[in-house]
C-alpha cells in the first residue's frame, strides 16, 4: 500500500528524510499522518521515526543547512526545522520501565521494539519516502481497512504505562473507529478495569482530550460507552450522555462544537474539571444561563445572542426529542438584532443609582414585551 499527498511531497519534510537516509539511517513517517493519509483525511502533524541516535540527527541537520532543536533528547526526540517547519524526529525506543505517562526508553535499531510500544495498531503504521506503507506488527493495515481500534498487544499493559491512553482509546474510536461494528471488547474491558488511573492524570490532558473527543463529527457512542464503562465518571462527575446523540443528530450541517455538547453532558464544575479557557468557561456558563431563561425565542436572542440562543434551543430539543422549527431559529435571529432604545443618558434628569438602573430594567421589560416594537419616544412618553 502507499499513501500520497502533497504533506508528503512537500520540499521541507523530503528535505529531512533525506537527511536521515543520506547518513545511512532509516528515516520513516510514523503515526498519526500515515493514519489519516491512508483514511484520506487531513494531515496535521508529521513525526518521522529512525534507528539514528538523537545525538547523530543533531549532527546530520547541522551538516544538511537544517536547524535541530534538542525538544526531548532524554527520550530520543530532536525537532528538526527546515523551511521554518518543524519535524519531530524520534529515535526507536523501546520501553525499559514504566510510570504512568514516564517511562525510561532504551534507543534501539530495530523498528519492531518501536512499533510494540505504540497505543494502538492503525498508530504502529510507518511510511517510507515514497509512500510505501510498513505494517511490523502485521495487524495495524487490517485494523485501519477494518475502522477497527485495538491496543498493541496486552491492553492492560498498555494502559498502565500511560493512562491517558485510556481517553485516547475513545477519542481516537470517535475519529477512526466504525461505529456500526462497535468498540473492541478487550480494550473497553481493560478501559473500565483501570478507569480510577485516571485520578492521575492531570486535568489540563483530561480537558484535552475530552475537547478532541467532543470535536469528532459523531461522539456520541463512544461517550456513551464511556458512561457504561465508568469512565465518565472519572472525567465529569455528574454528567450524562443520553442526550448527546439526538443533539448530534439536531447539529446538522452545524461545526463539531466541543462546549456546545459539553453543556447537554452537564456534570459539576465542568471549567474547573477540564480546566477550560476563560472564553471557554464563559461560553459554557451563557449557555447554560440560557438553558434556565424562560424568555421566548425571541428574548432569548436578545439577550445571549444568536449563536448561544441557537445552541441553547438545540438542546433543549435534544432533551425532548424534538426537532427545532426554522420559525424558532427566525425569531432567535430576529431576537439578536435588536437594540434597546433607551439609555441611562434619557433618564438620568429623574432617575439616579438603584433608581436608575430599575428604570431601565422596567422599560427593558415592557419593550420585550411588545415584541420589540415600542419606540424610545413611546418608551419615554409612558414613563413621563
Amino acid at each position: 500500500m502507499k499513501i500520497a499527498g502533497d504533506w508528503l511531497s512537500a520540499g521541507h519534510v523530503q528535505k529531512v528524510l533525506a537527511m536521515l537516509a543520506g547518513g545511512g539511517y532509516q528515516a520513516l513517517l510514523v503515526g498519526g499522518c500515515v493514519r489519516n493519509a491512508a483514511l484520506f483525511q487531513p494531515v496535521a502533524d508529521i513525526d518521522i521515526a529512525t534507528d539514528a541516535p538523537p545525538e547523530r540527527v543533531i549532527e546530520l541537520a547541522k551538516a544538511a543547512g537544517l536547524k535541530p532543536v534538542p525538544t526531548g533528547i532524554d527520550h530520543g526526540t530532536v525537532t528538526v526545522v527546515a523551511d521554518h517547519v518543524g519535524h519531530e524526529v524520534t529515535t526507536f525506543r523501546r520501553d525499559v520501565e514504566t510510570f504512568g505517562r514516564h517511562a525510561t526508553v532504551a534507543f534501539s535499531t530495530d523498528i519492531h521494539d518501536d512499533a510494540a510500544r505504540r497505543d494502538f495498531t492503525m498508530n504502529a503504521l510507518y511510511a517510507t519516502a515514497d509512500g510505501t506503507v510498513l505494517d511490523p506488527l502485521g495487524e495495524g493495515l487490517a485494523d485501519l481497512a477494518a475502522r477497527r481500534l485495538r491496543f498493541v498487544g496486552d491492553p492492560a499493559q498498555r494502559i498502565t504505562e500511560d493512562y491517558l491512553r485510556i481517553l485516547r482509546f475513545f477519542r481516537f474510536t470517535a475519529w477512526y473507529g466504525d461505529p456500526e461494528q462497535g468498540m473492541d471488547a478487550e480494550g473497553l474491558a481493560a478501559c473500565a478495569a483501570f478507569s480510577a488511573g485516571i485520578e492521575t492524570l492531570s486535568r489540563e490532558r483530561i480537558g484535552h482530550e475530552m475537547r478532541k473527543l467532543l470535536a469528532a463529527p459523531d461522539p456520541a457512542p463512544a461517550v456513551c460507552a464511556m458512561q457504561a464503562s465508568g469512565v465518565l465518571m472519572q472525567v465529569l462527575p455528574g454528567a450524562e450522555a443520553q442526550f448527546l446523540a439526538p443533539l448530534v443528530h439536531l447539529d446538522g450541517d452545524l461545526p463539531p462544537d466541543p462546549i456546545r455538547r459539553l453543556a447537554v453532558l452537564g456534570g459539576a464544575d465542568v471549567a474547573s474539571q477540564l480546566r477550560l479557557s476563560k472564553a471557554e468557561a464563559r461560553r459554557l456558563e451563557r449557555l447554560r444561563d440560557a438553558l434556565a431563561d424562560p424568555g421566548s425565542d425571541a428574548e432569548l436572542g436578545y439577550r445571549y445572542g444568536a449563536e448561544i440562543a441557537r445552541d441553547a434551543l438545540l438542546i433543549r430539543g435534544a432533551s425532548l426529542g424534538q426537532d427545532i422549527p426554522e420559525l424558532s431559529l427566525n425569531r432567535v435571529a430576529f431576537g439578536a438584532a435588536q437594540r434597546f432604545p433607551v439609555t441611562a443618558s434619557d433618564l438620568m434628569a429623574t432617575y439616579q443609582g438603584p433608581a436608575l438602573g430599575a428604570k431601565l430594567k422596567e422599560l427593558e421589560a415592557r419593550w420585550i414585551a411588545s415584541g420589540f416594537s415600542l419606540s424610545r419616544e413611546a418608551l419615554l412618553a409612558e414613563d413621563g
